[in-house]
């Protein structure tokens, strides 16, 4: 599934005539294999040994690259920090309070919200998003056995 995602997110690129370097493959590469909602940082991290000379701009400036053409989301959850999400498609996530994991969630019912939201208000909604908190189950059991 991820290759074809990631080669679709390739011919994106290249219709929007950007250049592909291998930073930049690599980066796109991290972010549609990992599906951890990176952040800058942690996209550095994870490619400065096969990188060495890359900088956390060049990380910064390739993602600002990939939004632009619409193969990246950025999330932002009140924190300084973005996260960034390979998968643009409608959906929605789970965050745990206690570590930052992101998990994808899609419940098609809530794909009405907007429908109601403009036919309740009068406004002209142009999108939404929605966000649910909670306890992962790793730090569930590290909870546990604290206890």
């Amino acid at each position: 599934m991820s290759d074809h995602r990631l080669q679709d997110a390739l011919d994106a690129l290249k219709s929007t005539r950007v250049r592909m370097t291998p930073q930049r493959h690599a980066i796109l590469e991290f972010l549609y294999e990992s599906m951890t909602h990176p952040t800058a940082d942690d996209i550095y991290k994870a490619l400065e040994g096969r990188f060495p000379n890359m900088s956390v701009a060049t990380v910064y400036n390739n993602l600002r690259v990939f939004k632009e053409a619409g193969i990246v989301k950025e999330l932002t959850y009140g924190d300084a920090s973005s996260r960034f999400d390979s998968v643009t498609s409608d959906h929605y996530h789970v965050i745990c309070g206690d570590c930052g994991k992101i998990v994808d969630f899609h419940y098609p019912g809530l794909d009405e919200v907007e429908t109601l939201a403009e036919h309740v208000t009068g406004f002209k909604v142009h999108n939404h998003r929605m966000e649910i908190y909670g306890v992962c189950p790793k730090c569930q059991n590290q909870s546990n056995t604290l206890n």
